[in-house]
């Protein structure tokens, strides 16, 4: 794991998207903040729905290649089967015609069904970073913080003492520096090390800090009531809740922990079982198969490192999916798919015709640029016959003692001295 601390991550593709999604977790928790509920679990369902409701189109398309694919997948054979072996250019281009010519009459994308997963893999990227220090990106969150901050920036050596609190913590993934002259970076230090502690290392920060103890007391009670799922913490990971749940006798801890990367695996594997697949012995079939199977189980492996939050979303967003694909095979049952192919007939055609223009358009160019370097040389030459005649007349109609003149002498001997060879 690589160190996140409360400046938010600056990567340049994953961090504009933590932000964003921040914001808008954010803007959810003020929504319900406002109504007097203060859950980082509630805005966490909430946004996972939003989420999804934003990908259904996608989804929709997705299952849509799906279902219109095990049609195609006969004519796709056939394709394959002719230009078996064939390793020229002209039927690799022929080959790969023809297979667009087929995806253009049915309707899909040969990257029909990977959009939806490119646009998943940086929001669940992103979310790790968010869930693991939510009040680096959720700002009614950090503000939760702000007596405590303050009360500890008031105390003598609160830098040396904060020190001492950060390494007994033994927090590996948290980064400080508490001499930094930056009185706000230090602050957001002291949050970073603070949102991370266990209930024993808040004892700690009281004895350390005895004169803010009931301000300790007080934010540790406003966060255990934000940021908790049930007895769980939205922050920690399952593996260090379960062990913790084990020193401590407290099975309770040690089963909820548990619960989390187990329903995160169990909804994909829901999902997958109502998605229909290609009966098909070809090797692409296969791998999706394979993957369909494999995938839970790197979710099950990696739900148990990674904060509980981002198991809670993808334990929601399992369940999401399932009835999305519950209510997806009922629709596509229902559709006629000879009529969406008809349609797609003419657009399959316009498709073809743009390309055949394109193609020709290119040729053209080709013919053009060939025929301009060859006028453009013969223009040279030309020019140059010309400029040789004129010269040779200037020369002709010379002035005696001219240098033209003598330039013509100089030529006469050596020609004569040439011709005499």
């Amino acid at each position: 794991m690589t160190a996140m601390y409360l400046t938010a991550y600056d990567g340049s593709i994953l961090g504009p998207i933590a932000k964003g999604l921040g914001w808008i977790m954010d803007k959810i928790y003020v929504m319900f903040s406002n109504i007097g509920i203060q859950s980082i679990a509630l805005t966490i369902l909430v946004f996972t729905i939003f989420v999804y409701a934003c990908l259904f189109p996608l989804t929709y398309k997705q299952q849509k290649f799906s279902v219109i694919s095990r049609k195609m997948n006969p004519e796709l054979k056939a394709i394959q089967e002719k230009y078996k072996g064939k390793k020229d250019q002209a039927s690799m281009a022929a080959q790969q015609e023809e297979t667009q010519m087929l995806y253009d009459k049915y309707g899909i994308s040969m990257t029909g069904s990977c959009v939806q997963l490119l646009i998943q893999m940086p929001i669940l990227f992103a979310l790790y970073r968010v869930f693991y220090n939510v009040p680096a990106y959720i700002g009614s969150v950090k503000n939760v913080f702000g007596d405590l901050v303050s009360g500890i920036q008031g105390t003598d050596g609160y830098a040396k003492i904060m020190q001492t609190v950060y390494e007994e913590a033994a927090l590996k993934n948290v980064r400080v520096d508490f001499a930094s002259d930056d009185k706000a970076t230090v602050g957001n230090y002291i949050i970073d090390v603070v949102y991370k502690l266990s209930s024993s290392g808040w004892d700690s920060l009281k004895d350390a800090f005895p004169n803010l103890a009931d301000t300790i007391t007080t934010t540790h009670k406003n966060l255990d009531a934000i940021n908790n799922l049930f007895v769980l913490s939205i922050s920690d990971t399952p593996w260090n809740q379960m062990k913790t749940g084990i020193s401590n006798h407290n099975w309770v801890l040690f089963f909820a922990a548990l619960s989390i990367p187990v329903i995160a695996t169990l909804t994909q594997y829901l999902t997958i079982l109502q998605t229909p697949m290609a009966n098909s012995n070809d090797q692409m079939t296969q791998q999706m198969k394979t993957m369909n199977y494999t995938m839970p189980l790197m979710t099950l492996f990696i739900g148990f490192t990674c904060p509980v939050g981002l198991g809670f979303y993808w334990g929601i967003g399992g369940f999401i999916r399932a009835a999305q694909q519950f209510f997806l095979n009922r629709h596509f049952e229902k559709i006629n798919l000879d009529d969406i192919i008809e349609k797609n007939k003419e657009k399959a055609a316009k498709k073809k015709e743009q390309r055949g223009i394109r193609r020709e358009q290119i040729m053209q160019n080709a013919t053009m640029n060939t025929r301009k370097t060859i006028s453009e040389k013969a223009a040279y030459n030309n020019s140059n016959d010309e400029v040789l005649e004129k010269a040779a007349i200037s020369r002709s109609n010379a002035k005696p003692g001219s240098m033209a003149a003598k330039a013509n002498l100089v030529k006469d001997f050596n020609e004569g001295i040439k011709h005499s060879k």
